[in-house]
């Protein structure tokens, strides 16, 4: 591909609409199906294209997809009006951000190159914010050629693009970090109320942690949340859930001993059975603190969440 590619984007949820303005932002020609159109219609005042259904984007070089499931992804790439349905135009490129199974991605990817469609696995760590101060990362796997031609669009929504090999790699290298993620931030919630129960302020705790060796990117961009309990959502516990299913059964397949992730896994399908579905996942703490006989409130003071735009 030479000059900038035309480019076709599936899926503007909150991560989605993000990325696809990040490529509009670098000058790059994006029409845009998204399911509910009018979650897709702001985009245009960046200068996107708004189509009605995924298959209309298959004149693009290069399209890009961020769906919720494995079910949607090949919804939208196979199913009725999907991108690969056409009989006489095929894009160069997909490349699909989602979480979603390896057996799903293979599916597609053996259809798209059934076509003559290169085929990249491009999940990615981070959330909205993460994306808007350009500190995403991304894993991608498939063949590299592929991979290097894509690159370049890669690099616009943050800052790191790690190539981690052949086929449905990067799947495994996303669920991995997903079933960590939710570890930690059970752990974390753990810890906090630990300290507080003590009698150390959230804040003061949290403030101690993030100095420490054990502070992390992570443990800093959460800490505002568990100081002033504001879950708004980046990541829910339904979507977390998801990821635990697919990292657990990844681990059964490969004959991986997971307790911990296990027992996790368990306690984030009791907040989903509860209730505790469009909240940030960090409100795991007040079920921390509740079975520890602890009624916490919103500290109310103003902390870093150590995002900086560059």
């Amino acid at each position: 591909m030479t000059g900038k590619p035309s480019i076709g984007w599936i899926g503007a949820g909150r991560m989605g609409f993000q990325l696809a303005k990040r490529l509009l932002d670098a000058g790059y020609d994006v029409e845009v199906y998204n399911r509910t159109r009018a979650k897709a219609e702001p985009l245009t005042q960046l200068g996107a294209t708004v189509v009605d259904s995924p298959v209309e984007l298959a004149g693009r070089d290069v399209v890009f997809s961020m769906v919720s499931a494995s079910r949607d992804l090949e919804q939208v790439m196979l199913g009725e009006g999907g991108l690969l349905t056409d009989e006489g135009r095929v894009p160069k490129v997909i490349a699909d951000a989602s979480t979603v199974s390896s057996e799903a991605s293979a599916t597609v990817r053996a259809a798209a190159e059934s076509r003559g469609v290169g085929f990249l696995a491009t999940p990615v760590s981070g959330n909205p914010k993460v994306i808007s101060v350009g500190k995403l990362t991304v894993a991608a796997s498939g063949p590299r050629e592929v991979f290097e031609a894509v690159e370049p669009m890669l690099q616009t929504w943050g800052r790191g693009v790690t190539y981690v090999g052949e086929g449905e790699v990067a799947r495994t290298v996303k669920i991995a970090h997903n079933v960590f993620l939710g570890v930690v931030t059970q752990s974390l919630a753990e810890i906090t109320v630990l300290a507080e129960k003590a009698g150390v302020s959230r804040e003061a705790f949290l403030s101690f942690l993030n100095d420490s060796v054990m502070g992390s990117v992570f443990t800093q961009y959460k800490t505002p949340a568990l100081v002033n309990l504001d879950f708004t959502p980046t990541f829910t516990n339904v979507l977390l859930k998801k990821d635990f299913d697919l990292g657990l059964a990844a681990a059964r397949d490969l004959g991986v001993v997971m307790p911990l992730a296990s027992i996790t896994r368990d306690i984030v399908a009791q907040e989903v059975g509860n209730g505790n579905i469009e909240r940030d996942f960090a409100s795991l703490i007040l079920t921390a603190a509740h079975g520890s006989g602890l009624d916490i409130v919103a500290e109310n003071v103003s902390v870093s969440d150590g995002l900086e735009a560059r």
